[in-house]
C-alpha cells in the first residue's frame, strides 16, 4: 500500500494518523464498490489508481504488493505529500498572480509550508511520487517550488473538477510537463508585440482623432488580440479552415480593423460627420455592432477564413447565432463528424459571463447531439468590472467563470499584462478543444482604461482602481521592456514597428478624405455579411407539387421496417387515418400536411431541421415524425426514408430553452439557404423566452446589417380554454414589430395553407422570417382539413380566404366578418347552426404584410357590406391583431371597424374554463349582431 503516498488528497481532509491497516480496508471496500466509502476517500483511491495506470511497471518500494508495512511517520509524510499535490493543482490558481493593478499574487494560507503541514526541517526530505514527475525523485523542497511555478504563476488552471480521469490526466501532462523556462522562438515574441501595438496604436489614434466618440476601447484588454491571433496561426495545422466569432462591443473595433483587416478608411467613415447608416437601404446601426467576414493568411500561407457576427448591444444574444452559424458551416464543409474545420470562438465581458443566463443556456448546448459544434473556445475579457458595478455586487461565484464548470469545462485564467502566457494559454485551449471536442475557457484578467465607454468618468465609482489604472504602463510598453530586456527586439526596432503602424493608420485618413473629396464616400457594409435583397413582393410562387408526387410521398410515409415493433395506438390510430386519407385524397390534417411539404421538399433535394421542445413526437401528439420501436426503442424516421436520393431531415428535441435554442436555430438559418430551419416553440406563449432573439434579430437584422433569414417559428396559439398560460403566442408582439417587409406573421384556416407557406420559405428567391400561430385544437378538428387536390400542381398561397360557404349570393352579404385562425371554425359553426345568410366570413391568412390588392378585390364582392365591417378575434382586445389591422380595414373601407372579441385585459386568457366558454360564445355571437 507504500503507493498511496503519490494519490492526491485535499490538505486536511484525512486524518494524518491514519494507519496502513485502515487504508488497506478503506482500499478493500472501494474496489469492491465505489460507492461504499465516502466521497473523498473515492476521490483519494480514484487519484492512486490514476497514478499507478500512469506508471511504468518496473518495481519499486512504492509499487510492489507485498512491500513491507510502512511506519506511521513514513505513512503521515507521504500522505502531506499527496495533499500538497492535490492542494496546488486543486486550489494553485487561487494563488496565481492574476491581476494586472497587483504587484504580485495573494498568498493563500493553505498553500504555505505551514498550510500544508511541512515544517521547514523536512524541506531536505526526499520525495518521490508516480503522479509527479513520472516518480523522479527529488527534495521536497523542489518539488514544492516546481508546483509553486507550476500553479502560482502568472496563468491559473482550473481543471480537477473535470470528472473524466483521462481529460484530467492529459491537462496535467501539459501543465506540469511544460518547461517553464522556454519562451517561444524569437519572431513569436515579435508578432505578439505587433498584435498589443496594433490594437494600442489604433485605440489612440481614434481617442485623438475622434474625441467624445463612444468606441469601447480594448486598452487594458489588448492580449485579446494576442489569443486571437494565437487561434488563427495554429488553425493550418490542426485542420482548422474557419473561424466563427462572437462578442460584444467591447475592442470590436480593434478586432475589426487588426484581426478581420476591415479597411480602416471604412471604419474611420463611421466615425465621420458624413456617415449615413442606411445607405444600404437599411436603417444600419452603430459602427461596433457591425458584423464582417475575410480570408486570413497565416504565416504559414494558409487561408483562414474569419467571420464576425454583428451582433446588439444585449449582451451574449449572439453566442448562440454563433453556435447555429458555425454548425450550419460545419455541413457545409461536411466536417459533421469531428468538426474540426470551423472553430466557434466566443468573447465575453467578465460580468456578462457571470450575469446572463444565456450563458448558461449556450454552454449546455454544447454537447447535445443536436446543437454541438465540437467545442467552442471562450475567451473573456476580464476587465474586473460591470460598467460600474464591482465583482463583489456582480456575482456570488469566486470567478466570473465559475458556470462553466456545469460542462466541466476546463478554465485557463490568465495575467492580461502577459502576452506570452496568454498565447500558451490559448495554444493550451485551442488544442484542447481539437483533441475533446469540447468548451474551454481563457479568462485573461485584464482592466479597462477608460471608462465603460469614453465619455464615462471611471474615478467617479471606482476612484482607487481609476487611480491604479492612469499609473499603470500599458501591456505594449511592458512587453517593449521585457524584450528589450532578453535581446529580442531592441528599442530601435520597437520603435519602427511603432512608426510603421502609425503610417498606416495615417494612410486610412487619407484614403478617406481622397474618397470624400471624390464623394465617394464609403460603405459600411462593404465586406460584411451583408445580403441585401429585393422588396417583398406578393407574386405567386409555384409551391403546388403533382397529385402522383403527393401521394406516393404520403404513402412512404406510411411504411414501417419489418419486425419493428410500433406503439399499437399509432398503429391503429396515427397511420390509419393518414393511410385512409392519403387513399380518399382528402381529409388531410395539419400534421400530415406538414409532413407532405417537409417531404416534397426532401425529395427535390432540399434539406429541412426542426428543433425545440418535444417536437419529435410534438407537444399534441400530433406529429410522430420519429418511430420509436416500443421494445428496443430503435429509431425509425419516415422522412428520410422515401427515395435514394433525397434531402437530409434532422429533427432534435432541444433542451429545456427558448432564447438559445430559438438563437440558434436562427444562426443556422443564415448559413444556410438550401434548407427549411424551423423552430417550434411547446406552446406559443413559451417564445417570450426568446424575446431579445426575435426583437434583436428576427425582426430587425434586415434593417441593422442587411442579414436576411428565411427561419420559420410555429407557435401554438388559440384560445380552448387552457387558462392565460397556453393560449396566446403574443401575435400582438409580433405585428407591433413588422416594418418594411421584415417578416411574414401568419394565422392559416387549413393545411394546405400551411403545405405552401412553408414550400415557399424555400422556393422564393427573397427570403423571410416566418411567424406561424400554429392549430391546437385544430390539428384534430374534422373539418380543419384539407384535400390533396389543394396541394397539387397549380394552386398556391393565398393571404385572403374568400368565404366558400355562403348561404346567399355575395350581392345578398350586408355583413362581412373578417378573421384570422381558429376562431374562423367557431364563427362558421355558428351561422350554420343559425342559418344566417347575409353575413361572408373572410379570412386574413397573412396578416403582415397585409396584401391589399387581394383584399380588397374580395371585399369588393360585396358591394352592400362596405359600412358594416367586423373584426373578429379571440385575444382580448389590446392584444391579437386589432389594433394592428384596425386602421388599415379602416382606410380600405373608409368606415369605422367593428370589434367583436374579449374586452381588454392584463392576462392573455381566463383562468376559468366556464369563463372562457361564456367569453368564447359571447364574442362568436356578437360578430353576427355589433
Amino acid at each position: 500500500m507504500g503507493a498511496f503516498c503519490s494519490s492526491p488528497l485535499m490538505s486536511a481532509t484525512l486524518p494524518y494518523r491514519a494507519n496502513a491497516d485502515f487504508l488497506e480496508s478503506k482500499y478493500a471496500d472501494w474496489k469492491k464498490d465505489a460507492g461504499s466509502v465516502e466521497p473523498l476517500w473515492s476521490s483519494f483511491f480514484e487519484g492512486f489508481e490514476l497514478g499507478m495506470a500512469r506508471l511504468p511497471t518496473k518495481g519499486s518500494e512504492t509499487a510492489g504488493g507485498d512491500a513491507a508495512p510502512l511506519s506511521e511517520k513514513t505513512l503521515n509524510f507521504r500522505m502531506r505529500v499527496s495533499n500538497a499535490l492535490q492542494s496546488f493543482r486543486a486550489l494553485g490558481h487561487t494563488a496565481a498572480h492574476l491581476d494586472p493593478l497587483d504587484k504580485e499574487g495573494p498568498e493563500v494560507p493553505g498553500l504555505t509550508l505551514a498550510g500544508l503541514g511541512f515544517t521547514a526541517d523536512e524541506l531536505e526530505e526526499d520525495v518521490q511520487t508516480h503522479l509527479f514527475r513520472n516518480g523522479q525523485p527529488m527534495k521536497l523542497k523542489t518539488m514544492l517550488a516546481e508546483l509553486q511555478r507550476n500553479y502560482c504563476g502568472k496563468t491559473g488552471f482550473e481543471f480537477m473538477h473535470i470528472h473524466h480521469p483521462e481529460v484530467r490526466a492529459w491537462l496535467l501532462d501539459r501543465i506540469e510537463g511544460r518547461n517553464l523556462d522556454a519562451k517561444p522562438a524569437a519572431q513569436d515574441q515579435i508578432n505578439a508585440l505587433r498584435w498589443l501595438l496594433e490594437a494600442e496604436s489604433f485605440e489612440r489614434f481614434l481617442h485623438r482623432r475622434f474625441v467624445g466618440q463612444k468606441r469601447f476601447s480594448v486598452e487594458g484588454g489588448e492580449s485579446m488580440l494576442v489569443a486571437l491571433e494565437t487561434i488563427l496561426e495554429a488553425m493550418p495545422a490542426a485542420g482548422g479552415k474557419e473561424i466563427i466569432l462572437g462578442m460584444a462591443h467591447r475592442g470590436r473595433l480593434s478586432v475589426l480593423a487588426n484581426f478581420l483587416r476591415k479597411p480602416l478608411e471604412y471604419l474611420f467613415y463611421e466615425f465621420s460627420e458624413n456617415y449615413v447608416p442606411n445607405m444600404v437601404s437599411g436603417d444600419g446601426d452603430v459602427k461596433y455592432h457591425l458584423g464582417f467576414e475575410t480570408v486570413r493568411q497565416t504565416s504559414s500561407g494558409d487561408s483562414i477564413g474569419v467571420m464576425l457576427a454583428p451582433n446588439p448591444s444585449h449582451l451574449e444574444a449572439v453566442d448562440p447565432v454563433v453556435e447555429g452559424m458555425a454548425r450550419a458551416r460545419q455541413r457545409a464543409l461536411n466536417d459533421t463528424k469531428d468538426r474540426k474545420k470551423v472553430i466557434p470562438v466566443l468573447i465575453h465581458g467578465d460580468a456578462a459571463f457571470a450575469g446572463q443566463g444565456l450563458v448558461a443556456e449556450v454552454l449546455n448546448l454544447s454537447q447535445l447531439p443536436g446543437y454541438r459544434t465540437g467545442g467552442t473556445v471562450h475567451i473573456i475579457v476580464n476587465n474586473q468590472i460591470g460598467f460600474t458595478t464591482m465583482p463583489e455586487d456582480a456575482r456570488s461565484s469566486d470567478y466570473c467563470t465559475d458556470v462553466a464548470k456545469m460542462i466541466e469545462a476546463p478554465v485557463f485564467h490568465v495575467n492580461g499584462d502577459c502576452p506570452l502566457e496568454v498565447m500558451n494559454a490559448t495554444r493550451l485551449a485551442f488544442e484542447f478543444r481539437q483533441t475533446f471536442g469540447r468548451d474551454v475557457i481563457v479568462d485573461i484578467v485584464c482592466y479597462r482604461r477608460y471608462g465603460h465607454n469614453e465619455t464615462d468618468e471611471p474615478g467617479f465609482t471606482q476612484p482607487n482602481m481609476a487611480r491604479a489604472i492612469a499609473e499603470h504602463p500599458s501591456t505594449a510598453t511592458l512587453f517593449r521592456l521585457d524584450l528589450a530586456a532578453t535581446g529580442v527586439l531592441d528599442e530601435a526596432g520597437s520603435a519602427a514597428l511603432q512608426r510603421e503602424l502609425d503610417d498606416e493608420l495615417e494612410q486610412g485618413i487619407t484614403t478617406l478624405a481622397d474618397r470624400d473629396k471624390n464623394a465617394e464616400g464609403g460603405n459600411p457594409f462593404e465586406g460584411s455579411m451583408a445580403m441585401p435583397q429585393p422588396a417583398y413582393d406578393y407574386n405567386p410562387v409555384k409551391t403546388g407539387v403533382e397529385l402522383t408526387t403527393l401521394k406516393k410521398i404520403g404513402e412512404r410515409l406510411l411504411e414501417v421496417p419489418e419486425e419493428f415493433n410500433l406503439h399499437p395506438t399509432i398503429a391503429k390510430r396515427f397511420l390509419a387515418a393518414r393511410r385512409k386519407a392519403i387513399e380518399a385524397g382528402e381529409g388531410i390534417d395539419w400534421a400530415y400536411a406538414e409532413s407532405l411539404a417537409f417531404g416534397t421538399l426532401l425529395t427535390e433535394g432540399h434539406g429541412v431541421r426542426l428543433s425545440g421542445q418535444d417536437v419529435r413526437r410534438g407537444t399534441f401528439s400530433q406529429r410522430h415524425s420519429v418511430f420509436y420501436d416500443s421494445q428496443t426503442r430503435e429509431r425509425h424516421i419516415p422522412l428520410n426514408n422515401l427515395a435514394a436520393e433525397q434531402g437530409r431531415y434532422c429533427v432534435y428535441n432541444s433542451l429545456l430553452s427558448e432564447a438559445a435554442v430559438l438563437g440558434f436555430d436562427y444562426g443556422y438559418s443564415l448559413l444556410t439557404s438550401n434548407l427549411l430551419v424551423c423552430w417550434e416553440a411547446q406552446f406559443g406563449d413559451f417564445v417570450n423566452g426568446a424575446q431579445v432573439i426575435i426583437d434583436q434579430f428576427i425582426a430587425s437584422a434586415e434593417s441593422k446589417w442587411q442579414r436576411p433569414s428565411h427561419i420559420t417559428l410555429l407557435l401554438p396559439h388559440g384560445y380552448e380554454g387552457q387558462g392565460p398560460e397556453h393560449s396566446s403566442a403574443r401575435l400582438e408582439r409580433f405585428l407591433q414589430l413588422c416594418a418594411g417587409g421584415n417578416m411574414q406573421v401568419c394565422n392559416f384556416t387549413t393545411p394546405g395553407q400551411y403545405f405552401h407557406a412553408l414550400r415557399r420559405q424555400i422556393k422564393r428567391s427573397t427570403r423571410k422570417p416566418l411567424i406561424v400561430m400554429t392549430p391546437k385544437s385544430l390539428l384534430r378538428h374534422p373539418k380543419c382539413v384539407s384535400k390533396l387536390s389543394d396541394m397539387a400542381e397549380g394552386t398556391t398561397f393565398k393571404e385572403v380566404l374568400d368565404d366558400e360557404n355562403l348561404l346567399a349570393a355575395p350581392e345578398r352579404i350586408t355583413r362581412l366578418i373578417l378573421c384570422s385562425g381558429k376562431v374562423y371554425y367557431d364563427l362558421l359553426a355558428f351561422r350554420e347552426e343559425h342559418k344566417i345568410k347575409n353575413a361572408a366570413i373572410i379570412r386574413i391568412e397573412q396578416l403582415y404584410p397585409l396584401n391589399y390588392e387581394m383584399l380588397k378585390e374580395i371585399v369588393a364582392k360585396y358591394p352592400r357590406a362596405q359600412k358594416k365591417w367586423i373584426w373578429c378575434q379571440e385575444e382580448p382586445r389590446n392584444m391579437g391583431a386589432f389594433y394592428y389591422i384596425r386602421p388599415r380595414l379602416e382606410e380600405l373601407s373608409n368606415h369605422k371597424l367593428r370589434y367583436s372579441g374579449r374586452e381588454r385585459s392584463s392576462s392573455p386568457a381566463a383562468g376559468s374554463k366556464a369563463i372562457h366558454t361564456l367569453e368564447q360564445e359571447n364574442l362568436v355571437e356578437s360578430a353576427f349582431s355589433v
